[in-house]
């Protein structure tokens, strides 16, 4: 089962309104990326898991479209401090690859529980609109991949 986790893309500040829809770069990122991956990856997840923050319900549309992906439903355990724990128990029920869009440190704290056991470690380095691509086999999670947007732009 692979288990991608998105942080999702750059959204609008606090002080432009509390929905906090995605900025343009925060699409163009987004695209790019989702794009890139409907090319290579597969399978494709069969299930995308978004917070109730419209700017992570934009983000899983967005992939769910590059993808072609049908199954999208929100979730509240995917909140910015909502308990990794709950994912990380609901995980062993899932067989079928999910992709889950969210928030950090919510995310962080979740990959580092699959893969180290300890909430408290930051073992990836998230970025807005980036895929993380984690593996399991057996009980056993492990990094097989990341892809961020700064990737497709050239550096200064």
């Amino acid at each position: 089962m692979r288990l991608y986790l998105v942080q999702h893309a750059a959204a609008t500040s606090k002080e432009e309104g509390s929905t906090r829809p995605l900025t343009p770069q925060g699409r163009e990122d987004i695209v790019r990326t989702g794009g890139f991956l409907s090319l290579f990856e597969r399978p494709k997840p069969t299930h995308i898991i978004h917070s109730d923050k419209l700017r992570s319900q934009q983000t899983a549309q967005m992939l769910a479209e590059a993808w072609g992906c049908q199954g999208i439903e929100k979730n509240l355990d995917l909140s910015p401090r909502s308990d990794p724990n709950i994912w990380a128990k609901r995980l062993i029920e899932i067989h079928e690859d999910t992709l889950l869009v969210g928030h950090l440190p919510h995310l962080q704290h979740l990959a580092a529980i699959l893969l180290c056991q300890n909430a408290k470690r930051k073992v990836i380095q998230f970025r807005n609109g980036g895929i993380t691509c984690l593996e399991r086999e057996e009980n056993n999670w492990s990094l097989i991949w990341q892809v961020y947007p700064q990737l497709f732009y050239p550096q200064d």
